[in-house]
Formats: structure tokens, sequence, C-alpha cells
């Protein structure tokens, strides 16, 4: 705007030297050209620094300028702030008297319990004088800032729906297209009853099971993975360490997700052979039953529950088979997620 005002009124007075009817002494042509180049060399230095002055002002480090829009030749930009990454450390605390269960539970809120409770594995009733804990130095209220698993696993970005449970560290998680969804805490089997490794599908679902071995079993929201060998993923108790029949035990809000997230099996019409596999549970990873329950060392090493290079082998090597069976790509038929209770005949683990 400055330089068009100059040059305007340069124009102008080009226009008044060249006046025939002005006195040439009364105007200086020479002296007004000097004039007007240095006021154009003035402006153009004090633009300079002022925009250098700008772009080193305090706070303008942190930030940068997102091109958001082009129009007529105008630049629209807007600004957007460095989001830094959450480092969370964690610590020991054990409940060696009444007292510090007391405070416990008098320093953190319900909600920040609830976080607590499921990185230990436990249910809150397990919280007992003696239990020896991990506890974060930082709580967000969402679990998810705490999962072992990454938020982004391209191993499954070309699958729809992935459960992927690690019994090394007890812990299962949901993807969708390789993105995190969800994670929490579980019990899988004991060292005489552990819970097959491998890559499964999803099966059969029930709201409520309950065991043909044992009646006081009741297992809400099951959904079965391994057909024959009645071992399923459902809510019951987490004790913080592996205790099932071979079932993947979890918490009642998890096992509610998972009963209306995964997809179920499609039968033929005769219902004795599968048309269309359900949604993908890789269970892998080894528990070490004679060492302290792993989610302690977090207070030695906090990205220990971490994926190791054998695990994300373990799934490399599931996505590869999963993507060589066709029952993962058929068309479904007929109404989706149709329930097929499981034969009489089926062999049923529980817990």
């Amino acid at each position: 705007m400055l330089t068009v005002l100059i040059v305007k009124s340069l124009n102008l007075y080009v226009r008044i030297i060249d006046n025939p009817y002005l006195n040439p002494i009364e105007v200086d042509k020479d002296l007004i050209y000097r004039v007007f180049n240095s006021i154009i060399v003035i402006s153009v230095i004090s633009f300079v620094i002022y925009s250098c002055n700008t772009g080193n002002s305090p706070g303008n480090s942190d930030k940068f300028l997102a091109f958001s829009k082009v129009n007529d030749s105008i630049l629209i930009s807007k600004e957007v702030k460095k989001e830094s990454a959450l480092i969370v450390n964690y610590f020991v605390d054990t409940m060696d008297t009444r007292q510090r269960l007391d405070s416990f539970k008098n320093k953190y809120t319900l909600e920040q319990q609830h976080i607590i409770y499921a990185l230990n594995r436990m249910d809150a009733g397990r919280l007992r004088k003696g239990k020896v804990i991990v506890i974060p130095d930082t709580l967000t209220g969402s679990l998810k800032d705490y999962s072992p698993f990454p938020h982004s696993l391209g191993l499954l970005d070309s699958i729809p729906k992935t459960v992927l449970v690690n019994q090394r560290i007890q812990g299962f998680a949901l993807y969708e297209n390789g993105n995190l969804v969800k994670w929490g805490p579980i019990s899988s089997g004991k060292r005489s009853t552990q819970t097959p490794n491998g890559l499964n599908y999803g099966n059969y679902k029930a709201r409520r099971k309950i065991s043909t071995i044992n009646s006081s079993w009741v297992m809400p929201y099951y959904f079965n993975f391994m057909n024959f060998e009645g071992v399923g993923m459902h809510k019951y108790a987490l004790p913080g360490y592996p205790a099932s029949h071979a079932c993947v035990r979890v918490r009642k809000e998890d096992a509610k997700y998972v009963y209306e997230w995964a997809n179920m099996w499609e039968l033929t019409s005769d219902k004795q052979e599968v048309k269309r596999n359900g949604t993908p549970f890789m269970v892998f990873g080894n528990y070490d039953f004679d060492k302290p329950v792993p989610w302690l060392n977090l207070a030695e090493d906090r990205e220990d529950n971490f994926l190791n290079q054998a695990e994300k082998d373990t799934l490399k090597a599931y996505v590869e088979t999963y993507f060589k069976d066709e029952k993962n790509f058929a068309k479904p038929e007929g109404e989706e997620n149709k329930l097929v209770l499981p034969m009489v005949n089926e062999l049923e683990t529980i817990e």
C-alpha cells in the first residue's frame, strides 16, 4: 500500500514537472527524484526490519503456519500448535499397612483408581494389605494413554478389525485398520491350563453363557474364538495374574464392547462349514510364571511392556496366514452376524 502511494505521488510530481506552464525555476526535477528514491529505499528497509522482528517475536518458536487455502492469489493461513507426546513414568508402591490402603483410596479418585487397577490387571476388590502395585506419575483419565500396544500398527492396516491378546503382559487390544480402538487387562490360562497361542477367528457369542462343566460358572458376554476347544473371551474376575481354565477373562465393560464390536463366523445353510470367518483373534506371547508380574517392570523401564521383536514377528506371520485364507474375503450373504450356537458334541473350557 505504501509503495502504491509513493508511485502515485511520483507520477503526480512528474506531471507537474512536465507541465509547460510552470516556471522551471520553481521545480527542481533532480531534487524531487532524489527525494522519492530515498523515500522508497527507506520504506523497503523499514519493511524488512519490521518483518524480521515479527518473525522472531516470543512464542513463535514453537508454532508454525499451516496453509489452508489459496483464493484469488491471497494466501490464507492458520496457526497450528505442536503437540508433544505424553511421557508417563511409573513407581512401585506396597500396600503394607491398612493406613496405606486408606491413603491410596483417599488420594486417588474412583476414575483414577480404575486406571491403576487396570494397569495391575486386577479388580478393585483385589487390592489388599501386602499387595505390590505399579502407579503412573501422571493420571489423565484415559486408559488409552497407558496402552502397551502401539496406537498405530501398520501390520494390521489392511484388516478391518483385529483382536490382539498378549499373554506375556496380560493385555488385549482392538484395532480397526491398524488403529488402536481400545485396550484393557486380561487374565488368561493358568500354568496348568494355558490359553493356546495362534491365529483364531470369532465364532459364536452368547450374552450369558453357563458352563456345562459347572453350572455355577456364569460367563457374561461370551465370545468364542476356539470352537472345539471351547475357548473364548468373557467377563470374569481379574485377580492380577493368569488364573483361567484357558479362556480370556476381561472386565465387564470390555467384554460387552467386544461382544458388540467383533464379528461372528458365517456358516453354510446346513451349518456344517464356515463360509466366512469372523473377526481374527490373534493370541501370542508367553507369560513367565516364575517371575514377578511384568507390569512392575515399568518402574525401571516405561517401555518394558511394549511389543518386542519376537511378538512382532509372530503377528507378521499371523497376518500373512490371514491373507492366504479366502474365507476372510468371501462376500457375506444374507443376514450378517447371525447368532449360531455350538453343537452338542463340542468340548467346552470355561473361566
